[in-house]
């Protein structure tokens, strides 16, 4: 998937190191349930689930080539037709704005040609993506207990939608 600022493609293994560099930044992770998320082995966890997962994408930036964050899809429910987009983030140099705004839009036109809804499941503390996502149109819909499908530390989590 292609747009004017970023390109995502599928997360490989030897994207570790440059995806590594992204996400290292402890400010990143401050508000979310698994704040560690910028040592090597905590990030090293997240990588393999992301490779597992075979629905993760490496956010590439097209002025400098480089890899600058993440996300995937995750639990398509084809009776439902929903799916779930999360586990993103980016160098906070691309926060604020058209690089996520872009970065959602590319994977919800993907998504709503196969699926009638997307969730997000986004830390209940997590106050920086929750106000992402009301800014693309999310609504909020539910407080779960959190998934230990990526291994995150503690927590609710708080489901947002979106109807294509």
């Amino acid at each position: 998937m292609r747009g004017v600022l970023i390109e995502l493609r599928p997360l490989r293994e030897e994207d570790f190191e440059a995806l590594f560099r992204a996400a290292s930044d402890p400010l990143i992770w401050e508000q979310h349930p698994e704040p560690d998320r910028c040592k090597r082995e905590v990030f090293q966890r997240f990588f393999e689930d992301a490779i597992a997962s075979r629905g993760a994408f490496a956010v590439i930036d097209l002025k400098s080539g480089n890899i600058i964050g993440s996300s995937r899809y995750w639990d398509y429910n084809p009776d439902r037709r929903e799916i779930e987009v999360g586990w993103t983030f980016l160098e906070r140099a691309f926060w604020g704005g058209s690089y996520n705004r872009e970065l959602k839009s590319l994977m919800l036109d993907h998504a709503f040609r196969f699926v009638h809804r997307v969730l997000f499941r986004v830390g209940e503390n997590n106050f920086r993506s929750q106000r992402a996502l009301e800014k693309i149109g999310a609504k909020l819909v539910s407080k779960v207990e959190p998934s230990a499908v990526d291994g995150s530390g503690s927590g609710n989590n708080l489901v947002f939608v979106i109807e294509g």
